[in-house]
This record gives structure tokens, sequence and C-alpha cells, in this order.
């Protein structure tokens, strides 16, 4: 094991060696065994990244039913930050499962929900009095998110980005910017929702600032809607499907100064972006903008479902008692699971390991795009890096291109992502306790996809 190996490994040796091992084409014969299986039972509707069917997985490699063994470059889209199967997220979950798996918290509470509120109020931005609500998914953090805002302000005016995405229900794939596949025909949606333009580097005018992208923003958001009736401007800090599009600096804290002269809640969905994934704890961090609700999930649980809303006291106490809930939210599992990921997160120092990734990855992909002329742009941070595909003269987006090279990564055994509006960008979101050698394995297949695709 090399040193930098040293350095990003967890403490235990995962059970499934961690190296890629291909035994069979992939999807290999169980799998498309399954994949008839699922024909027959599953809805259309739901799809799969990947066709190959997971038995067991570890640390960053995922192991398909025939034996082939996958580098994950994805982790359940940043969910599996701690690596998969991560000791401490065995024994914690194993521990309380056996004590009780529910009670709901609603009718009988239990230590571990407040003691993941606790962490939540230490580890989000900002010194103030905070309080957190758990519940089950990212989209019904946003909602609730929404509903406290126009609760505690008294308005109903909701602002969201484009390229945002915040989830499937009725409201968050109202505040969601992208049509196919999440909206088409799902309507009519929720009312009082406005959206203005992000800040998007390499498609916004030539030379424009953050300052300026907010100011675009706010001028749009003070005439058409007008800031007396805005509850909340709700903003991903760096935006996940919509392409990872990482704003301009200053646009984030020209925004929140804005809804704090104004008395506009100002919302961060740190859901793909929160729990080291950037370098930092939350991607607000590295401007350090200071959100009055944030909205997690993904990362929190090391892959259990749980998501969170947490903000200042006054803003979250606002709502009446038995205004906020639901039977699963914080479910005891769950919130063993999210300690157990917090600690692990602690004690490796995780954002320092992606920030390692960012130091081995960048220069890569940088190199990449130097070498073809159809990779417009690479970008991210830390761990959560993408590059999108367009034509060099006129931007125009390249979907095929993005979803051939995911393609050819599949086959050769590596789990790779696409996302984007135009679902022309791939993006690397790898266990952040990934081996630099396994790490550079899997950045070798992604170059070989882009040769065979781009030429």
């Amino acid at each position: 094991m090399t040193q930098r190996d040293a350095d990003a490994a967890p403490d235990a040796t995962p059970q499934i060696p961690q190296r890629r091992v291909l035994v069979t084409e992939i999807p290999g014969p169980r799998s498309r065994e399954l994949s008839s299986r699922r024909l027959r039972a599953v809805a259309q509707g739901v799809s799969s990244t990947v066709q190959t069917y997971v038995d067991a997985a570890a640390g960053a490699i995922v192991r398909d039913v025939d034996g082939n063994c996958l580098i994950d470059l994805g982790s359940g889209i940043a969910v599996t930050s701690i690596g998969h199967a991560a000791p401490a997220l065995i024994e914690a979950v194993s521990e309380q499962v056996a004590r009780f798996s529910h009670t709901c918290f609603m009718v009988a509470p239990y230590e571990g929900y407040v003691a993941v509120c606790e962490e939540l109020a230490e580890l989000t931005p900002g010194r103030h009095e905070k309080r957190s609500a758990l519940f089950n998914s990212g989209a019904e953090a946003v909602e609730n998110a929404v509903k406290i805002a126009r609760h505690a302000t008294g308005r109903q005016a909701v602002a969201v980005f484009d390229h945002a995405y915040h989830g499937r229900t009725n409201l968050t794939m109202a505040l969601t910017a992208k049509n196919f596949p999440y909206k088409d025909r799902f309507g009519p949606f929720a009312p009082e929702v406005y959206r203005v333009p992000m800040s998007y580097p390499l498609r916004d005018p030539k030379g424009m600032t953050g300052e300026q992208a907010a100011a675009r923003a706010i001028d749009q958001l003070s005439v058409q809607v007008g800031a007396e009736n805005l509850a909340c401007v709700l903003v991903e800090p760096i935006q996940g499907e919509g392409g990872f599009v990482v704003p301009a600096p200053g646009f984030l804290p020209t925004l929140a100064s804005w809804c704090a002269e104004h008395g506009i809640i100002f919302v961060a969905d740190e859901i793909q972006s929160g729990f080291a994934r950037t370098g930092a704890w939350f991607a607000c961090d590295h401007e350090g903008v200071v959100p009055d609700l944030v909205t997690t999930a993904k990362g929190i649980a090391g892959g259990l479902p749980l998501a969170a809303v947490t903000g200042r006291a006054e803003l979250m106490d606002a709502v009446h008692v038995g205004g906020l809930g639901g039977t699963y939210g914080g479910n005891p599992v769950s919130c063993a699971g999210a300690l157990a990921a917090i600690r692990t997160m602690r004690e490796l120092d995780l954002p320092a390991a992606a920030r390692r990734i960012e130091a081995q990855v960048r220069p890569r992909l940088d190199s990449m795009a130097k070498r073809h002329s159809g990779i417009a742009e690479v970008r991210g941070r830390g761990a959560m890096l993408a590059i999108e595909l367009a034509d060099p003269d006129g931007l125009r987006p390249d979907a095929s291109s993005a979803q051939a090279i995911a393609r050819a990564c599949h086959a050769k055994g590596v789990i790779v992502l696409t996302c984007g509006t135009w679902g022309n960008v791939i993006r690397l979101l790898p266990p952040l306790v990934i081996s630099g050698d396994l790490l550079d394995e899997g950045l070798d297949v992604l170059e070989q996809a882009a040769v065979d695709v781009l030429g």
C-alpha cells in the first residue's frame, strides 16, 4: 500500500478486496436474468444507471451477482461517502436494530434523534443557536424548509434557480428546473414558485462576476415578485443534478446579503454537497456564507434514509407544535447510522480526504480537457467533480457522448454518473475513503473511454 493509500483508506480493511475484477461481460448472465425478472415486477418508470445487479459492496468496490467487482465513482449519488459497509456504521446499526427499530419520535422519543440534531447544530455553518427536524429524504427536507420559511415570514413566494434540482414531490417538482424526466406530465404543480438565472460561469456572458450574476437574479425577483412577498430564496451552493454548476465567487454572499436586508429566508440545499463532499463540511463554508436554513440528506447517514432541516432557532421554533414531523422521520436505526457516519468523517478527516481527491483527480480531468475539444469545462470542488461535454464552437450540449462515455466505463467495471440540464455532464462522486491507486485505475478507464468516444 502506498502512503497516499494509507492516508485515504479507512482503519478497518473491507472484506471485499479493493480492486477491480471482471470475470464476465457486464452485465453478466445472472444480472441479465434479474433484468428479466425486473421487467415483470418493477414499474418501468423506475430507472437504473448500470445494468448489473449488486451482491455486496465495501469501501469503494461494488461486487455484482456474477462476481465482477466494480470501482464505484458515484457513491449512490453522494450517499456512501464513508465507503460501503463502513465498520463503524455496521456496528452502530446492528446494535441499534437489536435494541429497537422504531417507536416514532412523535410518540415515544429517544436519544439518537436528539444527538443527531446536536451534531447538526455543531457542524452546519454559523455559531448561532440552531434547531433541527429530521425527515426521510432530501425532497422531504426541502419541502419542510419551504413550510418553515412560509410560516415564519407569513409570505408565500419562493425563489429558485435555473438548472436546480430539489426533489420529486409535487412541491419539489415545482422547485426543480428540468422537465424530463422529473416533471413531464406530472402537473399541475404548486404555485408561488419563481425561477431566476443561476450563476453558470461557462454559459454566462464573458466576464460576468458572481456579484453581477446575483444582481441579475435580484433585479428579476425585485421586479417580478417583490422582495416583500418572498418567503425564501432556495439555492444549491453547488448544483447537483443540474450539472455540478459552481457559481462564480461572490454570487452566494451577495444573494445572502440581499435576503438578510429584506427579511427573506436564505435556504441552502446542501443535500448533495454537504458532509465533507466538497473539501469542507458544507459547500457554503468555502465563501463563509451562513444560511438561515440548511437542508441535508444523502451523505448524512452512510446509506440509511435520513434527512434534516437545520436553522436559526427562532425560525425553526416559529412553527406550532405538531406542525413538523412524520412517522419515520429520524428513525432510530438511521440516527445510529448518522452518528457513526459523522464520527467516521471526523476521525478520518474526510474533508481533507476530499481535498486530496481533488488534488489527484482535477489535474487528470484538466489534461483530458486539453486533449479533447469536446470537453467544454472541468469544474467542481473536493470529491464533487465533473466534465461538461459540448461543441467547442457554440457550446451546444453533447449528451450522446456523455452517455457513451458512461456506458463504456460501466462495461469496463467503473461506475460513473451523468447529470446536467441537457444530460451532457459526467460527474464523479467517489467515496471519500477510496485509495489513491484505485482512484487512478478508475480514471484510467474514464480516460480511455473518452478517447474511444471523442477520438
